[in-house]
């Protein structure tokens, strides 16, 4: 059976190249009917945060993303926090260093900068240069006894190639000449990412990895790890990274780069979902889909090598299908509980069409339930000067028409047209500024289907009121 797997630390928000990867790899699992596993890599007490680990479980459910195993759900493979799972790693770092496959290594930050600073200087690319690897079992014994707490470094073989199928990028090779002894167990006894995530990985029965390609070169590394202690190794599949439309790696200049952030910005889950789902990935369909949907078309094969960038445009074309998608319950849900407060129950099923031909976010929403719903508005002064070229007999006709009319706008503005001999602009803007003190906006019609004929009325006398 396929597994996948996602695998965050809950240091922080989860970041689009990250939702990307769970995103896929869900995909991929529902798409062949396999599982997807959610584990947490919480190694580092130092940076870790229950409150994260709360807010990436949330903001996966809320994008859709369900795990078949992992925390909250259970499964034949827990605990599914690696906090929990030192004794499993501690047998293996003993079978490691029993064969001499790993060594202690006591060498100081200091002493490792100044060794990187030395190679960089020199043109090579930094690497362990084996300090402590030829330590005999007095001096290590000695280093001990010296309250010194060692590192635990794999012993990479020398002049050995590392290869494997990348299921995105294709072959690949690594000599390990060029890799160097790597830390499996940091100083203070905590498990480093390199090693507990490959033993998990084979643990876990985990089939199939996708994920950044900023871990192309950890990927050689795991493979010495699981090889030695012949554990079974999974495909490696490794996502270009999203950049920004500059070409520079995705942050938070180029816009929200966290799920969280476009949770919170009022983007809705089908719009994230469809946006990431084509981010390096390639779909004939290009209407909006649902999650079965994607998966019922993804592909590994359809996965692009070239380097996704992110397209606020993009993700703006795919939140206008989701909003347009919604119906009234939805979009009343959406809208949020302040906007329900302020909208009259006769105006619910108008306002909500309005609002989903005209905004992105509830947050435009909520300026238009002030301007339709409450008391006088406010002019600018490039918004007084329209109102002054349109004139007192233009705001005085229109008050008299709106009354005998019970605002029916379209007989207001032919009247106004007829009888002042105008059109276009000099007659639609005064209309539309006086109703709604703003320059654009949803059509006329709506707008006064929801004011009603009084407040039409009231918004024309303001209007006047401003005319010199």
């Amino acid at each position: 059976m396929i597994r996948t797997r996602f695998s965050p630390s809950p240091t922080g928000l989860l970041h689009l190249g990250n939702v990307r990867a769970a995103l896929f790899s869900a995909l991929f699992a529902t798409q062949v009917h396999g599982v997807f596993l959610l584990r947490v890599e919480d190694t580092d007490a130092t940076r870790n945060d229950q409150k994260f680990l709360d807010v990436l479980q949330d903001d996966l459910h809320w994008l859709g993303l369900e795990w078949q195993e992992g925390p909250g759900v259970g499964g034949p493979h827990a605990p599914y926090q690696q906090s929990q799972r030192y004794d499993i790693y501690k047998d293996y770092y003993q079978k490691l260093e029993s064969e001499g496959r790993a060594y202690p290594c006591f060498c100081t930050d200091q002493e490792l900068a100044l060794n990187r600073k030395i190679q960089l200087s020199r043109g090579h690319a930094p690497r362990y240069p084996g300090t402590c690897r030829h330590l005999s079992n007095d001096e290590v014994a000695k280093r001990l006894a010296q309250g010194l707490k060692p590192a635990l470094r794999f012993l990479v073989p020398e002049n050995t190639m590392i290869e494997f199928e990348d299921i995105v990028k294709g072959p690949q090779k690594f000599n390990s000449d060029d890799i160097g002894d790597f830390i499996i167990r940091r100083a203070d006894g905590s498990s480093s990412f390199m090693f507990c995530n490959a033993i998990d990985d084979s643990l876990m029965e985990i089939t199939h990895v996708l994920r950044g390609e900023d871990h192309l070169a950890n990927t050689p590394r795991q493979l010495m790890i699981l090889q030695t202690l012949n554990m079974p190794t999974p495909q490696y599949g490794h996502l270009s990274l999203i950049m920004g439309e500059d070409g520079a790696k995705l942050s938070k200049r180029h816009g929200s780069s966290s799920l969280h952030d476009l949770r919170e910005q009022g983007f809705l889950p089908s719009a994230v979902l469809n946006y990431l789902a084509r981010l390096s990935h390639t779909y004939n369909e290009q209407k909006l889909l649902s999650f079965s949907q994607l998966a019922h078309h993804f592909s590994l094969d359809k996965i692009s090598r070239a380097p996704a960038r992110f397209d606020h445009n993009q993700l703006l074309h795919w939140q206008k299908e989701a909003v347009m998608a919604l119906d009234q319950d939805a979009a009343w849900k959406w809208l949020g509980s302040e906007i329900e407060k302020k909208v009259p129950e006769k105006a619910r099923e108008a306002f909500i069409e309005m609002m989903r031909l005209n905004v992105l976010y509830p947050s435009e929403a909520e300026k238009w339930v002030e301007i339709l719903f409450g008391d006088e508005l406010q002019f600018k002064d490039e918004q007084k000067n329209v109102l002054n070229a349109a004139g007192k007999e233009f705001f005085v006709l229109a008050q008299e028409v709106t009354k005998q009319q019970e605002g029916d706008l379209k007989f207001i503005l032919n009247e106004l047209k007829t009888k002042l001999n105008i059109s276009g602009k000099q007659l639609f803007m005064p209309v539309r500024i006086a109703l709604t003190g703003e320059d654009h906006g949803p059509e006329l019609a709506q707008i006064a289907v929801l004011l009603g004929a009084e407040k039409m009325h009231k918004r024309f006398a303001q209007a006047l009121s401003q005319v010199s």
